[in-house]
Order: structure tokens, then sequence, then C-alpha cells
């Protein structure tokens, strides 16, 4: 009834009194009414007026979602928008990150400048709780957020604190989100413990995050259900290939073992066998544990806990390929020529048993370093890994041929002792034995992709779209500094035009710059219901098969790949994967960004600990990335700190926008990307997360 009103011809734009007079809402009834206008906004079914009049979806408003900045700015994304809108501090209508908000634009994008709005209306709120830094005062205290994108302090009334002191780490529930000229007030709900307490720092990411540590009591119940070995019951059916050889190679430390691995040769032709856990079989759809993995959606990594997708007894137990035991696994069995071409494959529901549970420096003693004691003290298992290591190279090879992009730069392995203390920070390179797993798990998934892409059966890819132009210029202007180019094909780059810079940039002091520019390029990769192809390998098809235990979409397709195999897919069950794919794809790309925000977050927060101890120290860096205010320098350690225009006090300096660097008025000194520079740590900020640096005074 209501947007048939708003859909007559004859109809004017109204303010919400307007319309519950015509309609004939009571007073008491008004709040119901502004909940449903509210939703058709969001919706974009109606409009809103910059005076509060409600219309047609053409009266000048869109909706998005409000990306906060610290300085108290934002951008508005809007789906079907290539650009985000820019929105000025002072017409950010009280919006908070993550806020779903109506806007008007008040001028368009040109000449280099965004598009630049103001916010109408917050639709609705993203943030029900925050966790911050509490500041008592006399009678009232304040909740400083832990996500500086949330710009605004939020205001504790007397009574309302829970008792909280001075430092302590709390969640605040949000009571009244205030406005434009007024702070969002809020109760203490819970205290996370002081700053200063082992395990706050993680534990407040943890709770910002909404991270969910405990399973909830339905779930248990299933799981308590599941038994702790398989039975012959479950195995009626199988493929039982317990007695080939069977390995799996996996970090020292790692517990849910999900990937093991069989290989021979015949002639010319490779046999490979990736064997996954079949999680599915325990974790049976529209179940409470099906449900709780799909709003998880991933397993999250942080730097001193895993908060896991499946609860432990699954993840660690029944379905981790632990060593000796029988096991459910779902294979893609590939024989292989010596180009490195899958002539054929076979996916199948099996029976796998694992001989030996490997790990990446033990089967890297074998094949990189032929270290003599651990060949003997895996004798009977090198010679297959010998054969993984051909293999791997030819794969790899074949690759590379094709353009795929290899971003070899390090990951951050932090130490801690037993109260959570950083004691060291290094970088964690990838070695021989964990490229051959890495080179068997793509072509798994690019062969289970294409499977099932031809099939034309409802499925879940891993897309990686095409580089946006205009970044990829962007990437061209900075690399031609250091003397390296890229070549366009019709306005487009190719995936092998940044193989080839990447490998033009190896084993220069630039590379790990070069490389990080590169990634800055591209789009991410992500799930889609639609194979467009994976930029970045350089693949047709592409899917995520190969960790069910620890990522939804792996454990989704499982389901459909057992059921295509057991019984083909009837048009009624195409038709419900059609309907359910497309969010189970959303909700998987979006809890993948928050856990891989999360882990950042908890590094970042463990650099800056660790890096407290050494303030006054020199260090020897290079410049990682140049501003208007100063630059980023990069420590061998991967940590990463800002040195502030201001302290360049030899000279005053300039951005040069142009060629990338800062450029001294009077000496005309330069500060470019990748030039060595030795630094004093100057001060940490833990709240902040961030490391600052000054110049190393040079005799």
């Amino acid at each position: 009834m209501l947007l048939k009103l708003f859909q007559d011809p004859t109809f004017v734009p109204m303010k919400i009194k307007e319309i519950a007079i015509l309609l004939d809402v009571p007073r008491d009834q008004r709040e119901d009414l502004k909940d449903v206008l509210d939703s058709l906004l969001s919706e974009g079914k109606i409009g809103i007026s910059q005076r509060g009049k409600y219309g047609k979806p053409d009266i000048s408003s869109i909706s998005g979602i409000y990306f906060g900045h610290p300085k108290g700015f934002g951008f508005v994304a809007v789906e079907g928008l290539e650009q985000d809108i820019f929105i000025p501090e002072e017409k950010n209508g009280g919006a908070l990150h993550g806020d779903t908000v109506l806007l008007s634009v008040e001028s368009e994008s040109g000449n280099g400048k965004r598009a630049e709005g103001r916010v109408l209306k917050v639709v609705s709120h993203a943030n029900s709780e925050i966790v911050g830094f509490y500041q008592k005062n006399k009678n009232f205290g304040f909740v400083i957020p832990d996500n500086q994108k949330l710009a605004k302090d939020v205001f504790v009334p007397q009574g309302k604190d829970m008792g909280a002191v001075n430092g302590h780490k709390v969640v605040v529930k949000v009571t009244d989100f205030g406005g434009p000229d007024r702070k969002p007030e809020g109760v203490i709900i819970e205290i996370l413990g002081h700053v200063n307490d082992p395990g706050t720092d993680i534990l407040s990411i943890v709770r910002a995050y909404g991270l969910a540590e405990e399973f909830p009591e339905s779930v248990m119940k299933q799981v308590a259900a599941i038994p702790s070995e398989i039975d012959g019951k479950d195995m009626q059916g199988r493929l039982d290939i317990r007695g080939l050889q069977t390995v799996t190679i996996d970090g020292e430390d790692a517990k849910d073992l999900d990937d093991a691995i069989t290989i021979s040769k015949k002639g010319n032709i490779y046999t490979l066998g990736v064997h996954i856990a079949d999680v599915t079989n325990y974790v049976t759809e529209r179940s409470p544990l099906d449900e709780e993995a799909l709003n998880r959606a991933t397993s999250v990594y942080l730097v001193d806990r895993v908060i896991p997708m499946l609860p432990h007894k699954l993840s660690n137990g029944i379905c981790s390929l632990n060593q000796g035991e029988d096991r459910l696994a779902l294979s893609c069995m590939m024989d292989i020529d010596e180009s490195g071409d899958v002539i054929s494959h076979k996916i199948a529901e099996t029976v796998i048993n694992v001989d030996r549970r490997m790990t990446y420096t033990a089967v890297n003693a074998i094949v990189t370093d032929r270290d003599e004691a651990v060949m003997k003290e895996y004798e009977g298992f090198d010679s297959m890994f010998f054969l993984m290591k051909d293999l791997a190279d030819i794969l790899r090879e074949r690759r590379k041929n094709r353009g795929s992009i290899d971003f070899d730069f390090p990951e951050t392995k932090v130490i801690l002792d037993e109260k959570g203390k950083p004691i060291e920070i290094k970088p964690y390179d990838r070695n021989a034995a964990t490229k051959i797993i890495e080179d068997f798990m793509l072509l798994a998934n690019e062969t289970v992709a294409e499977d099932y892409f031809w099939q034309e059966i409802p499925f879940l890819y891993r897309t990686h779209d095409n580089p946006d132009p205009e970044k990829m210029k962007s990437l061209a202007t900075l690399i031609n500094n250091f003397g390296y180019s890229i070549r366009f094909h019709n306005g487009d780059v190719y995936p092998k035009e940044v193989q080839k810079l990447l490998a033009n940039a190896e084993d220069t002091p630039e590379e790990a710059l070069i490389s990080r520019l590169a990634l800055r390029s591209m789009k991410q990769a992500k799930y889609t219901v639609t194979n467009t192809g994976h930029f970045g390998l350089a693949a047709k098809y592409y899917t995520h098969f190969t960790s069910p235990i620890r990522r939804y979409p792996d454990l989704q397709i499982h389901r459909i790949i057992k059921e295509n195999l057991r019984s083909g897919l009837s048009e009624k069950r195409m038709s419900h994967y059609d309907k359910i794919l497309g969010q189970v794809s959303i909700q998987s790309s979006t809890m993948e960004r928050r856990a891989e925000e999360a882990e950042r977050e908890t590094i970042k927060l463990k650099k800056c600990e660790y890096m407290s101890k050494y303030i006054g120290e020199e260090f020897d860096g290079v410049i990682s990335g140049v501003t208007n205010w100063g630059l980023y320098v990069e420590l061998p350690n991967t940590v990463e700190g800002m040195v502030h225009v201001n302290q360049l006090q030899d000279d005053y300096y300039h951005f040069d926008e142009e060629h990338y660097m800062l450029v001294g008025e009077t000496t005309r000194k330069t500060y470019k990307l990748g030039q060595p520079i030795r630094v004093v740590v100057e001060n940490t900020d833990k709240l902040l997360r961030t490391i600052d640096f000054v110049p190393a005074k040079t005799l």
C-alpha cells in the first residue's frame, strides 16, 4: 500500500508527518512507519530529498556504505559506481564507518577529482557495539574506539561504566548514535582487561571484529554425536586407496591436516592424487554445524590463536588426515604428461590412510639440501618427494609460460613468549616444499573448476577480475622511476606483462616494493557463481576445493560434487543451489575480508609492541612508500614505520606527484621508493598501532 502511494503519478514528495496524516497512521505507530520507509529507502525503492521529503527513487538521493577516515571525512561506496563519493566532515550527517546512508551528490567527478556528496540520512547503523580504550573523567567517561575509522569518541554517562577505570579496554553498547554535532552515547557492557594485561590487546581485536570464540550449544550438541573414528558404513561405495603410499606435508605446528598427496609415474605420465578431508560427511546441509560454519565462513589465524570455522573435534579430529588413521576423503586424481597438461582425471569419494605426517622443513631438507640424516629417517619416502619436486617444477614452468603472476615477497612470522609478548619478528619465506604443495593444490583447484564449468552445474568459483586500466597506468608511472616499463594492449594489461615486470625486478633492492606496488594495483579476488577467470593465475577456470576444514566455499562445492557423483543433480536440486550460492559467495567474500583485516591488525599490534623495546636504536631500512606527509620505511624483518616530513630537517621537502618522491626545495635532495635509509626508532603507539622513525644522523 505504501509503495503504491509513491508510485501514484499524482504523488508529491512529503515529510513523514504528512504521510502519517494522509494514511491516518496513529502517533504511537509512527515509529513503525519510519522503519518501513527506511527499509524502502535502503532497497532503493523510494528516495529522500535534502529537506527530508520522501518521494520517488529519482528524488536525488542514492544509498551506499559509508567508509570513515580518522580525520573525520569519509567516502560512500555505491553499488554500480566505479568510484566512491567523497564526503567532507561537515557533510557526513553523523554517519559512522560502516553505516548504510542516503546521500545527495553535490558535485560530479572530473579533472582528477572525485564526486562530492552530502549524507542526508543514516538508514542503518553498523556499530551497535564498539571496542575501545576507556578514559574516565570526574562524572562521566569516554570510550576512544580502537577502530580509528570511527572518528568519534563514545560518551559514557555516570553510573554506566561497570566500574571501568582509565586504561581499561572495554566493549560499549551504543544507546544513542548522536548526530552531526553530538557524540554517540553508550553503556559499557564488558571490561576486557587493562591495556597492559597479557592477551587484552588481541582480545580487543577479536571483539572489535565480532569474531565468535565459542560455538553455540546446538552446534556442540551435534558435534558430541559425531564419532571419533570412521566405521564400515561410512566406507561403503567409496574407492579404497589405503594401499597407496600417502603423505601429508604441513607446518610443524599444524593440527588441521586437510590435504594428502599420492604420486607415481609410469612411462612419461605422472599420476597425482590430491586427497581432501571429506568434511561434508559430518557437516550436513542446514544443520546447526553447517549454519555456524557459513556464518563464520573461514578460520581466522591471529598471531596467538586460531578461531576455527569448525569445532576442534572435527578440525583436529575425525576430519584431520592424521597419520595411521583411516579417513574419508574427496579425491582428485590426475594423469599429467611431461608438459604439465592434465590428460585425464577422476574425482571420487575415497578412503585413505596417511603413511607419514611430513613437515615442510623435512621435505625441503630432502629435495633441496639432500640431507643424508633426514633422507635416512624417511627412507622409502625420499624417492616420492623427488618425484613430487620434478612434477611441481613442470607445473610451475607451465603456469609461468601462460603468464601466472607469483608475488613472492615474504609474509611476517611473529614469535611470542608464553605471555604473548613478541620476542622475534622475521620474514616467513616459502621453500621448495611449500611450493610443491601450493603447485599441487592449484592444479586440483583448476581441474575441478574446469570439470564443473563444462557440466553447467551451479558452482562457486574463485575469480580475480582484470585490473582497472587507470590503476595500471599509475603503476606504469611509478615503476618508470626505477627504469621499468609495462606494455598495454588496447588499453589493457595481460598477466604476462605483470609477470615480466616482477621477473625483471627479481634480486634487486626494489624487488619487494615493485611486487607490493603491482599487488596494490590489482583487484581483490572473490567468490562468485559465474566463472570469469583468474587474472593473477592467468587461469580460465579456478575454484577453492582443497581446504573445507577452514573455508566454507570448499565445503559447499564438496557437497555439490558428492551429490552429483552419487545421483546427479535433479532440476529441483539445481534450482536449490542456484538460489543459495549467490548469498554463500557474498558471505564468504565478506568474512574473508574481515578475517584478513583482523589478522593484519594483530600483526601490526605485535610489530608495534616489539619495536617499543628498540626506541633510540638505529636500523637499516628501505623506503616503501612516499606521501606528502612523509616516508614509509620498511626494515628487513618486515616492520614498517613512518618518517614524518617535518623530521627531514635539512630542508623543506615537497611531494613530487609525477615522480612519486619528496624533493628538497634548496638542496634538491630526493627521497624515493626503494632508496636505502638508516633510521632511528623514535616512538611507538600501541593504541594507534603506529611506529615513528627519524632519519639517523650521518657522521
